[in-house]
């Protein structure tokens, strides 16, 4: 299965180093959203999309590269996202942005990460040291557990 894992991560680059994981876990190519022609997503049959969240919601720029994504039919998709607090309901803007272009969203992960935004700036942030290696075990652990249900 050709397997692709496509990113956005500024900062401190909690997203990328999850982005890394994934990509070796599944064996497959790693991109920068910004260096990806959104055609080339037909040439895989999964692709993991990820981004940090910045006030609350993911980065604008890597929601409008969703926005200009090609419909797309038999492709499965998996989300990700890294934040100060690590939630879930993160993920969603994302499910629903690649299912409306037409990805099968088989999975979501979420983590928290090292966050330095506003007040926290001055206390000199939270979630020292995350994404760990507890989070970079928990990203094998997904991607096994995919590999496994999708007989990868």
């Amino acid at each position: 299965m050709k397997t692709a894992v496509i990113y956005y991560s500024s900062h401190h680059g909690n997203t990328l180093k999850i982005a890394e994981k994934f990509s070796e876990s599944f064996e497959g190519n790693l991109f920068e959203y910004k260096d990806v022609d959104g055609y080339n997503t037909v040439e895989y049959d999964l692709i993991g999309f990820g981004s940090g969240i910045y006030h609350g919601k993911p980065a604008n720029e890597f929601l409008e590269f969703l926005d200009e994504l090609p419909d797309v039919k038999n492709v499965k998709a998996f989300v990700f996202t890294t934040s100060g607090r690590g939630s879930e309901k993160y993920n969603i803007p994302l499910k629903e942005k690649l299912e409306e272009k037409g990805f099968e969203v088989v999975g979501e992960f979420s983590c928290k990460a090292f966050d330095t935004w506003g007040p926290l700036k001055i206390i000199g942030g939270k979630n020292k040291g995350k994404p760990d290696e507890n989070d970079f075990r928990r990203v094998k652990e997904f991607a096994n557990e995919l590999k496994e249900r999708l007989n990868f």
